[in-house]
């Protein structure tokens, strides 16, 4: 198994029928699911889950997803999924990479990015991320 970058944030992943469609392989909107898994898992385990979040009134919102479908999942794969925080803007701004492999036979099946914003909860508008964003999100940043 070849990961793109070292030490992703990883999370399995058990194919179920529920994550299948009418093709016989899973649907490409589970993917974006799963992707929002890997991402909030990986901020919990930063200590940023949703009650530092509403603490902080702060919030990482999605702007934009960018996916990659190279192969299909089907029903009983174990499958992980990795991430890394490979950018950070002035604070205002975040991106992370996500790559999904079949451990069966180390097929990279999705590569995907996803630009985040800081956001005030309590307006929804945009914000600076708190000084513990920058902290906690800037120690999982890698360079690539």
């Amino acid at each position: 198994m070849s990961w793109q970058w070292p030490t992703p944030f990883v999370i399995d992943i058990d194919v179920r029928p529920a994550h299948i469609d009418g093709l016989g392989h899973v649907n490409n909107v589970v993917y974006v699911g799963w992707l929002e898994d890997c991402a909030w898992r990986h901020s919990q385990s930063l200590g940023l889950g949703l009650d530092e979040y509403r603490r902080l009134d702060r919030a990482m919102a999605v702007l934009r997803h960018e996916i990659d479908y190279l192969a299909s999942a089907r029903l009983g794969e174990r499958l992980q999924m990795g991430t890394w925080i490979v950018e950070s803007h002035r604070g205002l701004k975040m991106t992370r990479r996500f790559q999904l492999l079949r451990p069966a036979d180390g097929a990279t099946l999705l590569t995907a990015q996803t630009t985040f914003a800081c956001i005030e909860l309590s307006s929804g508008r945009p914000r600076r991320m708190p000084e513990a964003f920058v902290e906690r999100y800037g120690r999982a940043l890698i360079d690539v």
